[in-house]
């Protein structure tokens, strides 16, 4: 097991993470639904309802279960991410919200945007 270093951690209530891209106001919503044409109307709920947009997206089981991942201010992330829960053609598998995600969380979204981009997708 690797060593705790307190010196490598920032001073506690500060808050200072290397956060990528993302600004400390800024969260993820996560939705989890079963096919992409579901994952699709819950993606156009949400950014229909609230100021969040497409962070990236991952398709498991051959396409059978999609997670959308939103990006925005922490309000309008949760308002879009409970809209699609409660007005999506299918129930979510699951869903979440984390506001002001820790620069691990920010990576992963950052890499699984990278390789939607390899495959032929485009965020910009």
């Amino acid at each position: 097991m690797p060593e705790f270093v307190a010196e490598n951690r920032p001073a506690k209530g500060t808050g200072i993470f290397d956060r990528g891209n993302l600004p400390m106001d800024k969260s993820y919503g996560f939705i989890e639904v079963s096919g992409v044409v579901a994952a699709i109307d819950a993606l156009d709920i949400m950014c229909k309802t609230a100021g969040v947009e497409l962070a990236s997206w991952e398709r498991k089981l051959g396409g059978r279960l999609v997670t959308i991942i939103v990006q925005g201010d922490v309000a309008a992330v949760t308002e879009a991410v409970e809209a699609a829960a409660a007005n999506g053609i299918k129930k979510p598998v699951c869903k979440a919200v984390i506001a002001r995600p820790h620069e691990e969380i920010v990576r992963i979204v950052e890499l699984s945007a990278a390789r939607w981009r390899e495959q032929g997708g485009d965020l910009d």
